[in-house]
């Protein structure tokens, strides 16, 4: 049953999910904890989550399910009540937000809006990635089948992830790339998207320098125009039968023939 040990474990989890909105969304830094709770739907999402993963733990049927509907008719964000949530994790606006069956989140994770940790295929058992502790996954980005996404990690915008992320790196582009940060070892969330590397455009980059360089040597090793020599005057002629013919053999060769 929905005993107090349970009830204040959700309590907790609660605080602590408020106190993580307060740090992470500038919005929040002067604005007090009941408000955050009455009127930021991420906190909404995941408080109703709590409580439904609560119920669906300790085998309560149907009710589970209905939380879940309504809290994603309320705020736009649907996550799965079998999904397990660490602590301290932050929903930045969440609009869009889509959160697996067997999703399973580290603790300090932080998502902003359009993310989808989803599944691949119809197979039943783990379809759904495991995001370890201090991930910061950008908006929109796409995180698809039982994939693993490292310790200190960061997805960014629109990036679609298929495969396993390296602890402590950057996922950009579609499919993801995983690119170390400077040797950087980035904890806790990140919200730095413009600096993001593009080893995609970089690579575009290296290979229009190379063109360009080619295009300059064909131009430095053309002849000059002292030594290009005409082509043979053509006679226009008229045949017996009315048809326009063109002699190409009059006047003196240039190639001496």
């Amino acid at each position: 049953m929905l005993g107090l040990g349970l009830i204040g474990r959700i309590a907790a989890e609660v605080r602590r999910d408020v106190a993580a909105a307060r740090s992470r969304d500038p919005a929040a830094r002067d604005v007090g904890r009941l408000e955050i709770l009455a009127t930021w739907p991420g906190v909404h999402a995941l408080l109703a989550h709590r409580i439904a993963h609560a119920l669906h733990e300790i085998g309560v049927p149907f009710l589970p399910r209905v939380i879940a509907a309504a809290s994603r008719a309320v705020t736009g964000i649907e996550i799965h009540p079998a999904a397990k949530i660490g602590q301290g994790f932050f929903i930045d606006h969440g609009m869009g937000v889509v959160i697996g069956e067997t999703v399973e989140l580290g603790d300090d994770v932080t998502l902003y809006q359009g993310v989808t940790l989803g599944g691949t295929g119809f197979a039943t058992g783990k379809r759904h990635p495991t995001v370890q502790d201090n991930v910061t996954i950008g908006s929109g980005a796409k995180l698809l089948g039982p994939i693993t996404v490292g310790h200190g990690s960061k997805i960014g915008a629109n990036s679609v992830v298929i495969h396993d992320v390296p602890p402590n790196s950057t996922v950009v582009g579609n499919p993801g790339h995983p690119v170390r940060v400077e040797g950087r070892r980035p904890e806790g969330p990140d919200a730095d998207w413009v600096h993001l590397p593009d080893p995609i455009a970089d690579a575009i980059k290296s290979l229009a320098t190379r063109i360009s360089g080619l295009e300059q040597s064909v131009v430095d090793e053309a002849p000059g125009p002292g030594n290009v020599r005409p082509l043979r005057p053509a006679e226009i002629q008229d045949a017996p039968d009315g048809t326009t013919r063109i002699n190409r053999n009059v006047g003196p060769n240039p190639a001496g023939g």
